[in-house]
């Protein structure tokens, strides 16, 4: 892609935190991080001080005698046993994490386009027909559009209707969706390499009663955090920002723990966006923010936006938390 940096300067950035770090190669199976590195399409990608190798067989192009090889996190247990690599095995992602902090502006400009396509698929999900379908039929046809709209992979489609909006980790299932049910929806896909997730909260036919209330929390704390983002501004003031408003509310002990985290050629990346992480925010940085309150057995509330730090702070990707939409059908 036009500006992004060549393979070469990123592999020298690469080898010297190698030195830094004391590991002699990295081994990388087709994944974020060998996408990071240039890869294409092979078996593995083998990086060491003077050789960057597509390979089905990595050993051979691991130099003889090396005492520590990163391994690539999403490797399988088959494979890596599979390597017959005589050194230590440490995660590569201690190179490797820092690095991708923090995206090139033409990376940035990759991640607004899948941001983009993202918001797109929940604009023509307001336009669908809900009443008496199941979460999992909805899932489906988000997914449909998710491939529709260009997107390579679906990384995750939820629907949260009713009291299943109140559970974090909710799948969609076989609950129909009837009038008077808030509902949770969200789509997370990679186009183009590259990753963005939306989220956004509807009701169906009339809000459940105090629901609009707590949602405007869940906004306000949204507003709170992107205006916490900012250059040096440690990814947990972020966090702060957003729980200082849900604990206002008197919604605090329904507060998620997070209130976001990195994306970029992976969906989910540093920096965290939790109490006590202590990473300072750079420009170029691209951010889930996604503050949440989740009241047991009722009902919840998730909005998910992209936005990139910058030197005047934080960017929307994404088009943003609205009002509460209801739908008609």
């Amino acid at each position: 892609m036009t500006g992004i940096p060549e393979d070469a300067a990123r592999l020298a950035q690469v080898r010297a935190a190698m030195t830094g770090s004391e590991i002699d190669a990295l081994v990388l199976r087709p994944s974020p991080d060998f996408r990071f590195l240039g890869g294409r399409g092979g078996a593995f990608l083998v990086v060491t001080a003077d050789a960057a190798v597509e390979t089905a067989d990595p050993a051979p192009h691991v130099p003889a005698g090396a005492r520590r090889v990163g391994v690539d996190p999403e490797m399988r247990v088959r494979e890596l046993f599979g390597l017959a690599i005589e050194a230590e095995l440490v995660p590569a992602a201690a190179v490797l994490a820092p690095l991708r902090l923090r995206k090139h502006p033409a990376e940035v400009e990759a991640v607004a386009a899948a941001a983009g396509a993202a918001e797109a698929v929940l604009a023509q999900a307001r336009e669908l027909a809900w009443f008496g379908a199941t979460e999992r039929e909805m899932a489906a046809r988000l997914r449909l559009l998710l491939l529709e709209g260009g997107c390579e992979e679906a990384l995750s489609v939820r629907v949260s209707a009713g009291e299943h909006t109140a559970r974090a980790a909710h799948l969609p299932g076989e609950r129909v969706i009837n009038p008077g049910d808030a509902l949770l929806v969200s789509v997370c896909g990679r186009w183009d390499g590259w990753c963005a997730e939306a989220a956004r909260v509807f009701a169906v036919a009339e809000p459940p009663e105090d629901f609009e209330a707590m949602y405007s929390v869940v906004l306000a704390a949204h507003r709170a955090a992107l205006a916490a983002v900012r250059p040096a501004a440690p990814a947990g003031s972020v966090a702060a920002a957003a729980r200082a408003v849900i604990e206002g509310s008197g919604y605090g002990h329904f507060a998620a723990p997070s209130a976001g985290r990195g994306l970029g050629l992976g969906h989910d990346e540093g920096p965290r966006l939790r109490p006590g992480e202590d990473t300072a925010l750079e420009p170029g940085m691209v951010l889930c923010v996604e503050p949440a309150i989740y009241v047991p057995d009722l009902f919840g509330a998730r909005v998910a936006d992209v936005a990139a730090c910058t030197a005047q702070g934080a960017a929307l990707l994404t088009a943003g938390p609205q009002p509460l939409l209801v739908l008609d059908r």
